[in-house]
């Protein structure tokens, strides 16, 4: 308990009580929905964000597999893809460059580049970018193995405020306990089964989004679209678009059918 009250000096009495709350509610995350909830209760008056891409190295693959939890219309797949790029994507260049500190990353518009010994600027990035990406800021920190290869990477994004040295004592604290919890939602939802076969072809593979389990995870619970836009703060048109292609993708009929199926195959609870 000493050493808690010693890594709480930074803190508010408020903050100190939020991240033991935060912290032990984490003990109870199993599944993606919880997982999810769990990000935006207690733990938004800690780190408020808008958007979240965990990658996690799964054995036998040549990148990182990224999950993305988003609260905003703005990002869409087509911007995490962009983002998470193998290549070039400015997630991925963050994660090549915590590789080299394991400290927690901050870049944002007028940051400039600094390793404070706590956290490091990695790069200089203007607004334009960021903003073309839907991005805003980065803060992020991961997770690595004896061999010093990553586990896990959180990549928060669209954080209120200032970055400063505060968000990144915020992350030392918390990712390791959502690397654990993160761990149990992947291995509980086994996203490997997220590579579902077409029932017109058996090799030709196409995979569910983590957004599209999440829409598919509201209609099993039975709401409505007007209803699932309200909750995921996206546009009608584009619930729509995420059910249409997971009717597709699992070969089914209609929206019942297509929430049925992903929970049969594990995708949602």
């Amino acid at each position: 308990m000493i050493l808690m009250l010693e890594s709480l000096v930074n803190f508010t009495e408020e903050e100190s009580k939020l991240l033991i709350e935060v912290l032990n509610s984490s003990l109870q995350v199993n599944k993606r929905e919880q997982f999810f909830s769990w990000l935006q209760g207690s733990f938004q008056s800690l780190l408020p964000h808008e958007i979240l891409l965990c990658a996690v190295n799964i054995k036998n693959q040549s990148h990182l597999h990224f999950e993305s939890y988003i609260t905003t219309r703005y990002m869409t797949d087509q911007h995490v893809k962009s983002v998470t790029h193998p290549d070039d994507g400015i997630v991925t260049r963050v994660i090549n460059a915590w590789k080299k500190a394991h400290r927690p990353m901050l870049v944002a518009d007028g940051l400039v580049l600094k390793d404070t010994g706590d956290y490091r600027v990695p790069f200089e990035e203007g607004s334009e970018v960021l903003r073309q990406v839907e991005l805003k800021n980065i803060a992020a920190h991961g997770i690595t193995n004896k061999e010093g290869d990553v586990v896990t990477f959180f990549s928060f994004s669209r954080v209120n405020g200032d970055l400063n040295a505060k968000h990144a004592y915020v992350l030392e604290l918390l990712v390791p306990h959502m690397h654990n919890a993160f761990l149990r939602v992947f291995n509980d939802q086994q996203y490997s089964a997220t590579l579902i076969k077409s029932s017109e072809s058996g090799d030709n593979k196409k995979i569910i989004s983590s957004r599209e389990i999440e829409v598919l995870n509201w209609v099993h619970l039975g709401k409505t679209n007007p209803e699932i836009s309200s909750i995921l703060s996206i546009s009608i048109n584009t619930v729509k678009n995420h059910v249409h292609n997971t009717i597709l993708k699992l070969g089914v009929e209609n929206r019942a059918q297509a929430a049925s199926m992903a929970h049969k195959l594990g995708l949602i609870s």
